[in-house]
């Protein structure tokens, strides 16, 4: 443990990490991440002594229980907290191969656990604040180029960005190390420090007393230069994501998928940099793959009898019918019949169904239930037309074969024995629908898209 100890009541933060934490987003309540280290002590000595009286402040701490000395951190978390008058969440978690992705090791794992941590506990409104600085922006910077990361990923670290239901914020990217370190120790604080992080083992702590230090002598402004390399890379991502937007507006269709045709008019880079934004913003991975313009080639332009598919990290692109879908991994489900009654609606996976009265005055509720694909369903589509197999039916509809177990079925009557009324989205009986529906309740189908 560092020594020293007060919190320093007389001293005078300095005026720029004074007005670093006295003009942070809006939020009633927030968290401070404290993990018992230099960075995150200082930021939690700031913020209880100069946020302004109207927010409620608090920490969390994370125990990843990876370190010998894990108990005697959060011993000392727990203290702090305690002399700062500051309530503090404590959650410990358990880091194995499976916790992370699986591009990384253990400190990917622990991080992934971490922010895991951190998304389920903050709620909407709420404000977690890192205490990440200039030094770990420029550190970062440089791993992501080792990494061969693109645009998006030498933009480093965001000041500001959802997690959760709440916004991730970072007051002291504007500050180095040195700068910290110097403050904490005029202030007199404690802290205590990770004996993992002096390990060279882990690529992050090579690059930071191996390799920073050598850069560092050669170009001292290097912290500088490497955080506007930062700037300018968020910025052209910025750009590449408004770019997207405008191309995702003219291909993609209403249910969340992009139509082939369009895309190939886009040139290579552009069909790239759409499907990047397209799956990150459906919040999964965009994979690092050595030949993108293979991958693309091959949804875009296989045989029109061919259904080609590319595999990520918890979802695949599949192409069906001349477009292209994102289909997360898990996403087919059954479900057990149950009553459509008046009321609150039903929520069945991206579905919502609900029954609403069409008639004055309001006439008692027929048998309804909806259900999943069991098998043998038929569908009448005509009033008084011939029956068809649903299955056949549902191809007919080009509907992709990993949606059609998990479209809502409507029925009216008593199971075993009822007439198939509604099948999602895509076909609602005559006598459920229109402004004077036949049988005096009007069925609603919902479906939510991206």
């Amino acid at each position: 443990m560092t020594p020293g100890g007060k919190s320093a009541p007389d001293f005078t933060w300095p005026a720029a990490l004074s007005e670093s934490v006295r003009h942070l987003p809006d939020a009633t309540q927030v968290w401070v991440a404290l993990s018992g280290g230099l960075d995150s002590v200082l930021l939690l000595h700031v913020v209880s002594r100069l946020c302004s009286a109207d927010r409620t402040i608090r920490a969390i701490h994370v125990n990843h229980q990876l370190q010998t000395n894990a108990d005697d951190v959060e011993r000392f978390c727990r203290n702090l907290c305690e002399s700062l008058n500051v309530p503090l969440y404590v959650e410990r978690v358990t880091v194995g191969a499976h916790t992370g992705s699986p591009a990384g090791g253990v400190e990917e794992a622990a991080r992934h656990a971490r922010y895991g941590v951190f998304e389920r506990v903050l709620q909407a409104d709420d404000l977690l604040l890192m205490a990440h600085h200039g030094d770990d922006q420029a550190e970062t910077v440089l791993f992501r180029l080792l990494r061969g990361s693109g645009v998006g990923g030498l933009a480093g670290m965001p000041s500001t960005r959802t997690i959760g239901h709440g916004q991730l914020h970072r007051p002291l990217l504007a500050f180095s190390r040195q700068q910290i370190c110097d403050w904490a120790q005029q202030a007199d604080l404690r802290w205590i420090e990770d004996p993992s992080n002096a390990d060279q083992t882990f690529d992050r702590n090579f690059l930071r007393h191996s390799v920073m230090p050598l850069l560092k002598s050669r170009w001292p402004s290097l912290i500088k230069r490497l955080s506007h390399s930062a700037h300018a890379c968020a910025e052209q991502q910025e750009l590449a994501a408004s770019l997207a937007q405008i191309h995702y507006a003219s291909v993609a269709g209403g249910e969340g998928r992009l139509r082939v045709a369009q895309m190939l008019g886009l040139s290579h880079a552009e069909q790239k940099n759409l499907l990047h934004w397209w799956i990150t913003r459906r919040g999964f991975p965009f994979p690092a793959v050595a030949n993108w313009e293979q991958v693309i080639r091959d949804l875009l332009l296989a045989a029109p009898d061919r259904e080609p598919e590319f595999r990520g990290d918890g979802y695949c692109l599949r192409r069906f019918h001349g477009w292209i879908y994102l289909v997360p991994d898990g996403g087919g489900f059954e479900v057990a019949p149950q009553p459509l009654r008046p009321g609150p609606p039903v929520v069945i996976g991206n579905w919502r169904l609900k029954l609403l009265s069409a008639a004055t005055p309001e006439c008692p509720p027929p048998p309804i239930r909806i259900s999943t694909r069991q098998g043998g369903e038929r569908i009448r589509p005509r009033v008084g037309g011939p029956s068809t197999s649903l299955k056949k039916w549902l191809q007919a509809q080009r509907v992709p074969p990993w949606e059609r177990p998990c479209i809502p079925l409507v029925f009216e009557g008593a199971e075993g024995e009822g007439e198939l009324v509604a099948v999602g989205d895509l076909w609602l009986s005559d006598r459920y629908c229109g402004e004077a529906p036949a049988a005096g309740w009007r069925i609603v189908v919902e479906r939510e898209c991206d």
